[in-house]
């Protein structure tokens, strides 16, 4: 694994369940204590609707964006080890959770694996992956077209920003 070249990846973050705020900074800390991985930039911290299942609590969301030498399914190994480690439980689809880590972008690369898709299939219908996402990175361009032109027609009600900035998981 060493000898990857380091590529920038952006990583989405929520949970809705226990202390998600804490989860997500644990989290945080864990992958940036990786040899081969360190986060760069976090963004806000963001309160969100529920999605797909909506009778449970709001959601708490962020994205980071990092700089891995881990080749795109070792970081995605990352983030499913952490979120093990934080004891997540799979329980059901779109459900209340504790802590989610997803690998969204892997620099420009589109990869279709079992279990791994980069850009995430799902990120451009979910403000709640583009608000953040855009406050980290407002200049990104994924498929020639800026975050924010994604974000046009998708409703972002009731997201509202709960941190000043991304300091919030250093805390």
């Amino acid at each position: 694994m060493p000898g990857h070249s380091e590529e920038a990846a952006y990583l989405g973050l929520g949970g809705n369940i226990g202390d998600p705020r804490a989860a997500m900074a644990k989290a945080l800390r864990a992958i940036d204590a990786d040899r081969m991985t360190k986060v760069i930039k976090v963004s806000s911290l963001y309160s969100t609707p529920p999605w797909g299942k909506v009778d449970q609590p709001s959601f708490l969301n962020a994205v980071a964006q990092v700089r891995t030498q881990r080749s795109p399914r070792a970081l995605l190994d990352l983030c499913l080890d952490t979120e093990v480690f934080l004891k997540r439980v799979r329980g059901e689809r779109f459900g209340p959770r504790l802590i989610d880590i997803d690998v969204l972008l892997y620099g420009t690369r589109s990869i279709r694996e079992v279990g791994l898709e980069v850009p995430h299939p799902r990120m451009f219908l979910r403000a709640f992956v583009l608000v953040p996402l855009s406050d980290v990175a407002p200049d990104l361009t994924i498929r020639n077209v800026k975050v924010s032109s994604y974000l046009t027609g998708l409703d972002t009600r009731g997201i509202e920003k709960v941190t000043a900035d991304g300091s919030w998981w250093r805390e």
